[in-house]
């Protein structure tokens, strides 16, 4: 078995779950998380006080495939 991980955007879970599905894969781990990459994050006003929010909200999918998926091209 192989565990797949993937950090992606949140509104891009439902068309991630939709190609799981389709490509035959129905089971997986969904898994609200926070990170800081290439965005960059931005600022926000929290009680009249401006703060910097570095860590954005991301999904983590896990997908566990048997050996022979999880190749490129599957």
């Amino acid at each position: 078995m192989k565990l797949i991980t993937a950090i992606i955007k949140p509104f891009r879970l439902d068309d991630v779950r939709a190609e799981l599905s389709h490509q035959g894969v129905h089971g997986l781990t969904v898994t609200e998380v926070k990170g800081a990459g290439r965005q960059k994050g931005h600022s926000e006003m929290y009680h009249g006080a401006e703060y910097s929010a570095e860590f954005l909200p991301k999904v983590k999918v896990e997908v566990a495939v048997p050996d022979g998926k999880g190749r490129s091209g599957d």
